[in-house]
């Protein structure tokens, strides 16, 4: 079952799972503009049929990025729900966590390799599990937990209107602490979605962040432990999002406390703060990149924007012979082709995720213009994030940043040893014109 957000709205899809008693993975997509930082690098198009060519100055807004979400279900109930940044992003699919242990004042040191359970399709639930198995939660406090990232999650999607979605059936995500009934559920959210709709335009997202604007003005409308409480809540850095999962509220509650004073102009709302990129390995201050790609033209260029912004990278063109090579170059992240001859952009990330040294490790697959079910694909053999062709130089270097950070201009030059023994094993076509690159 797959199809568009305009011809079938979520709450009617969640129904026909239910009606079904159906066992799989929904996964929702939806795009979005968003600022770019990287306009002024230039406007290049890269997975083009011409490799590079000009699409146009963007110096305020990056091409369409997806958000996308996934719910897995067993006989037609809900089990656990999230979106793609608890997916992939290592750091990312910790945050929700920590912030729901918060409530239990429970702080443990969690890495990617805590636990094997649904370590690629689902990593956080994995994360939750390792800490019932070391009796760090109790079940009853697991249970809590995962119904509220179930709700969170429903209330997105229950407030979206464009967008595309596949439901796959599948075997259950193993094993299960709660099954949900989805009539009530949804019944539940679309009423809070209803409702956080009369906050506009005050409120528009629940990823804002309340600052005080006016103390004065605010304390003469609270008591002063109300007043203490909301001046230590409403500090510009945390979202309405992240106050309900700490206090253990729904986000609708929150923004109902808070509306009068954003509407009083008391308080304020602010953009969430930009997100720090993923630490890189202590052995290098370079940042190293190894692109994977039977396309010429687009390992070039890749190799030569990244190059020219401060990162060590290296294009390997045969897949098979990557698999050897990307454990010798240890790289921080890996851009990774979808359609190959011999052995395909799926296999490769499925492999390498079996190993502990890349488990951690971002992988972006390139997909082509029309890569949805490319998408869902990539997210279910571990993929981190994905990159549409053709796609811009600007795009190239946030999504970089974004997992591994900025370059380093000043980087030394690449071992000469390490390059010597790479450059027998890896086909760079150098005999050859670059051939097209196809979306």
């Amino acid at each position: 079952m797959q199809g568009k957000l305009n011809e079938i709205d979520i709450r009617s899809i969640l129904q026909l799972i239910e009606l079904g008693q159906r066992t799989g993975e929904l996964f929702v997509e939806a795009h979005g503009f968003a600022q770019s930082a990287h306009g002024v690098h230039g406007a290049h198009s890269l997975g083009s049929s011409s490799g590079r060519e000009s699409i146009g100055h963007s110096l305020h807004r990056s091409p369409q990025i997806a958000q996308s979400w996934f719910a897995f279900f067993l006989n037609g109930q809900i089990i656990y729900a999230g979106n793609s940044s608890y997916a992939g992003d290592s750091a990312a699919n910790l945050s929700r966590l920590r912030d729901y242990l918060r409530r239990y004042k429970i702080d443990p040191v969690l890495s990617s390799t805590d636990s094997a359970i649904a370590s690629l399709s689902a990593p956080e639930y994995g994360y939750l599990w390792n800490l019932l198995e070391t009796h760090v939660l109790t079940p009853e406090q697991g249970r809590t937990i995962l119904q509220s990232m179930v709700q969170e999650t429903l209330f997105d999607l229950l407030s979206l209107h464009q967008g595309s979605f596949i439901f796959e059936l599948g075997s259950a995500l193993a094993p299960q602490l709660v099954t949900l009934e989805i009539a009530p559920l949804t019944a539940q959210i679309v009423k809070q979605v209803q409702e956080w709709k009369q906050f506009h335009p005050h409120i528009q997202s629940p990823e804002q962040c309340p600052a005080v604007a006016d103390a004065a003005q605010l304390r003469k409308s609270l008591t002063e432990v109300s007043f203490e409480a909301l001046d230590r809540w409403a500090d510009g850095k945390t979202s309405l999002r992240q106050m309900a999962r700490y206090l253990n509220r729904d986000v609708v509650a929150v923004a109902k406390t808070i509306y009068p004073y954003l509407r009083q102009g008391s308080v304020h709302l602010l953009a969430p703060p930009a997100s720090e990129p993923a630490l890189r390995r202590q052995s290098s201050d370079t940042p190293r990149v190894v692109c994977i790609d039977d396309g010429a033209a687009v390992r070039a260029a890749v190799e030569q924007i990244l190059s020219q912004h401060g990162y060590e990278v290296t294009s390997i063109s045969n897949p098979l012979k990557a698999l050897s090579l990307v454990f010798q170059l240890k790289p921080d992240l890996i851009l990774c082709d979808i359609t190959m001859p011999e052995l395909d952009g799926y296999e490769i990330c499925a492999m390498l995720r079996k190993s502990t040294a890349f488990r951690a490790v971002p992988i972006v697959m390139l997909t082509g213009k029309d890569g949805f079910i490319d998408r869902v694909k990539a997210r279910m053999v571990g993929a981190t994030d994905y990159l549409t062709k053709p796609f811009g130089e600007g795009e190239l270097l946030m999504l970089i940043e974004k997992y591994i950070g900025a370059g380093d201009p000043d980087r030394p030059k690449p071992d000469q040893l390490l390059a010597d023994a790479i450059e027998g094993e890896r086909d760079l076509d150098l005999n050859f014109a670059p051939k097209p690159v196809q979306p």
